[in-house]
């Protein structure tokens, strides 16, 4: 999608997925786009409809849990767009696992028994659950990977303060425990996402995309625990089978490696897994809508309107 330009925009970011318009200092156009991420690294080809799935997720996400927490969302004008409050954002990412799956599952195959500060149980096999949900935050970074860092070392370098990051902890697991509530009602296991939160004033605000296939896995219920007493891989709806098929093929990010080629086949696989997620997840079917870059423009345009009113 191009890039646009609203009235009184103060600001322009385009990060790995998202592009971020900031209006009068004070408001957010957040446009989800069809393109993909992994190891931090933008892939070279977009995913039909994935920016419509990841925001129509993360706005049915963010209504579910707004008892918990307050949130920076006021209004989804378009399939793919999003409009809310600024927040100055915490720069740090609150993830979450309640299973030892993905980068924790690694960690641990790799003989260590800590990730950011928290202990790791012994005798632990892979998506076996914790004993209860860990946080295992990462700092923010503009470029670049977002690396681990414990809670103490937040502290300690000011990146949070203490009394802020203990409230960022408790709505952490709050929104965990919604989350897994929701997913069980859809035959799911909510294993682990990220969420972003930032401040307005005094108050926290939970930002950006929550609950969605780039910021969470989500496991099949049915069959889980025989899975795990056959030493199965579970079935999975999430990013990770991307991540998977990069692993397989020699790309993990790092410092001379080449990004695979991505078939067409291989691109409408992909779109077809995230679609799955959405209807698995939210349990209604997903009608696909294609607007024209003028069309979003224009509904996001008289969202602002209305809100500077």
């Amino acid at each position: 999608m191009k890039q646009l330009q609203f009235p009184q925009q103060t600001k322009f970011y385009r990060g790995k997925v998202r592009d971020v318009y900031t209006i009068s200092d004070k408001w957010l156009v957040m446009i989800a786009s069809d393109r993909i991420s992994a190891f931090d690294v933008i892939l070279p080809r977009p995913i039909p409809y994935k920016g419509q799935v990841l925001n129509q997720i993360a706005a049915y996400m963010l209504k579910a849990t707004r008892d918990i927490c307050p949130n920076w969302l006021l209004e989804t004008p378009a399939p793919n767009v999003a409009v809310g409050r600024k927040c100055i954002p915490f720069r740090v990412e609150m993830v979450v696992r309640g299973n030892l799956t993905g980068h924790a599952a690694r960690t641990y195959a790799s003989g260590k028994r800590e990730l950011c500060g928290v202990p790791l149980p012994d005798g632990m096999k892979e998506n076996d659950y914790f004993p209860t949900p860990i946080i295992t935050p990462s700092t923010k970074a503009e470029v670049g990977h977002d690396e681990d860092i414990s809670r103490e070392e937040i502290i300690r370098r000011g990146i949070v303060n203490e009394a802020d990051y203990a409230r960022l902890e408790k709505y952490t697991l709050a929104l965990f425990a919604r989350g897994r509530e929701l997913a069980a009602k859809r035959g799911l296991i909510l294993v682990d996402t990220k969420y972003e939160f930032g401040k307005i004033d005094d108050t926290i605000y939970l930002m950006d995309e929550i609950h969605t296939p780039d910021s969470s896995r989500y496991f099949y219920a049915k069959g889980f625990e025989e899975r795990q007493a056959k030493g199965e891989k579970q079935q999975q709806l999430s990013k990770e089978f991307v991540r998977e098929w990069l692993i397989a093929n020699n790309f993990m990010g790092k410092e001379g490696q080449t990004v695979p080629l991505m078939s067409d086949d291989w691109v409408e696989t992909i779109s077809k897994r995230y679609i799955e997620l959405y209807e698995q997840v939210i349990g209604e079917p997903f009608h696909p809508q294609s607007l024209s870059d003028e069309e979003t423009y224009q509904r996001a345009l008289y969202a602002i309107n209305n809100l500077e009113a």
